[in-house]
């Protein structure tokens, strides 16, 4: 999530556009050239260790994590954690490697700030192979398609998640009561497909969408930010009860579900974009991988509960989103609306990336008179293009599996390794440094494959339908 996700509202990476919250996307693209774009360490709008950590935390926390227990279904309840732990450990070292790369083009090139794609672009111009480097640019270009297909697809899981929460909502108000311990099934009114909603929720997000200044954005992060907490919270309260026996879970599941389980974890652990901004930004940039490392300790640790803890709980009926699964009484049900009102805000914040990246380039080709016009139908055109994918794909689980085996493979897993390489190949690396990147970034190619595969495959010929069961307590 992510990203949740350049999942940072505070400190997005934009790769290729320093905008501050300020200003607008075309005077962001503008000032891109410009030296004085670049911010120096820890001399304009500073963090604290204690600010960092927050932001850390919180941009990493979304969709992704609501989806973890399905993924640990997908691998057993011993395979799941343990393969938790693990890809969390990698992706961590991954990220640690942007930071060793972006620091060292930093001392190498006299400057205080480089991006994600600046720092791949760089280390193409540092490889031994001339084709590498005569092709350097496009290490930034393949770096901004990746990052505007994950954050798109973050925008696709929000249509699904809104519209999922929202209908169950609906459906079972009727049978809605104050008691979250009743012992039964509740049958569901059907109301209307879930595609529907999803177009309803479309005019909403294009308003959204239309706000392009991030300061004004952020006071809406601010809501989301409190309205997910307090839901975390109710749903770690409610989980934590009465666990069932664990012996009836297999340890390990079948083989052909675990490329969905690798989706799903490596979209949850896709926060590599957020780390060198949030670096950037602090006062003592020098005691940013202490704090890397503790806050991603915790947001593994978050992971792995919520996930053992859900799949526990709820066992073979749990849902794309845990908040699927929880109580139709009043609580429960206002858990799941707040959720969804800080997804839907957030919406606007995953959006913005992108947006700075692809709207400015239409923008520029027009004339001044019908900038606005075209800047408000290309971000109008983006949002209907992200229901529309939505609606051809409205399996909550296989849509977060799918865009994290497409695209936050790639930027978490495949392209750090290959970048330490071509970054210090000419100034020496071990062959045991040199093995080690190559097995993460071949393992991270297999995952991207064969989970793209598996999840497409699901989708076109399911094995099992979606369950539209709402266990309503542990042994419903």
């Amino acid at each position: 999530m992510s990203t949740q996700r350049l999942r940072n509202e505070d400190y997005p990476d934009y790769s290729s556009a320093d905008v501050s919250p300020d200003e607008s996307p075309s005077e962001g693209l503008n000032n891109f050239s410009s030296p004085s774009s670049y911010q120096r360490f820890g001399e304009s709008s500073s963090t604290t260790w204690f600010q960092t950590l927050v932001h850390l935390l919180k941009g990493n926390i979304g969709t992704g994590l609501l989806g973890l227990p399905l993924a640990v279904k997908n691998a057993g309840i011993l395979m799941g954690p343990l393969s938790l732990l693990l890809i969390g450990i990698v992706a961590v070292h991954c990220m640690g490697i942007l930071v060793k790369c972006a620091h060292h083009f930093c001392r190498r090139l006299n400057k205080p700030f480089v991006d994600y794609g600046e720092t791949v672009m760089y280390g193409l111009e540092s490889s031994p192979v001339s084709w590498l480097r005569n092709h350097a640019h496009w290490g930034r270009h393949t770096v901004d398609f990746f990052l505007i297909v994950t954050q798109l697809g973050f925008c696709c899981v929000y249509f699904v998640f809104l519209a999922d929460n929202f209908k169950q909502v609906i459906e079972a108000a009727n049978a809605t009561t104050n008691d979250c311990h009743i012992n039964e099934t509740v049958i569901l009114t059907p109301t209307m497909d879930s595609r529907l909603y999803m177009l309803t929720f479309l005019p909403f997000l294009v308003l959204l969408v239309c706000i392009r200044n991030l300061r004004v954005l952020s006071i809406f992060s601010l809501l989301a930010n409190v309205t997910m907490l307090v839901s975390l919270v109710m749903i770690y309260q409610f989980i934590v009860q009465r666990i069932p026996d664990p012996s009836r879970l297999p340890l390990v599941a079948p083989w052909k579900t675990y490329p969905l389980f690798f989706g799903t974890a490596i979209f949850a652990f896709e926060g590599i974009g957020m780390v060198l901004p949030l670096e950037n930004k602090m006062k003592d940039p020098r005691r940013f991988p202490v704090i890397l490392y503790v806050g991603m300790a915790i947001v593994t640790a978050l992971y792995i509960s919520l996930g053992c803890l859900g799949y526990l709980q709820f066992g073979a009926n749990i849902q794309g989103s845990i908040t699927l699964n929880l109580p139709n009484c009043w609580l429960y049900q206002s858990v799941k609306l707040l959720y969804s009102i800080g997804i839907f805000f957030t919406y606007g914040l995953q959006f913005y990336v992108p947006a700075e990246i692809i709207v400015p380039f239409f923008v520029s080709r027009v004339p001044e008179h019908w900038e606005l016009v075209v800047d408000l139908a290309i971000r109008t055109m983006l949002v209907c293009l992200t229901c529309v994918l939505a609606i051809l794909i409205p399996r909550l689980d296989l849509v977060i599996s799918l865009v994290g085996s497409v695209s936050s493979s790639a930027l978490a897993l495949i392209i750090p390794p290959l970048l330490e390489i071509t970054t210090y190949y000419s100034e020496g690396i071990s062959p045991l440094a040199i093995a080690k990147d190559a097995l993460i970034s071949i393992l991270g190619f297999v995952g991207f494959v064969v989970g793209t595969y598996e999840a497409l495959y699901e989708l076109i010929q399911p094995s099992n339908a979606p369950i539209f069961i709402n266990s309503t307590s542990a042994s419903a």
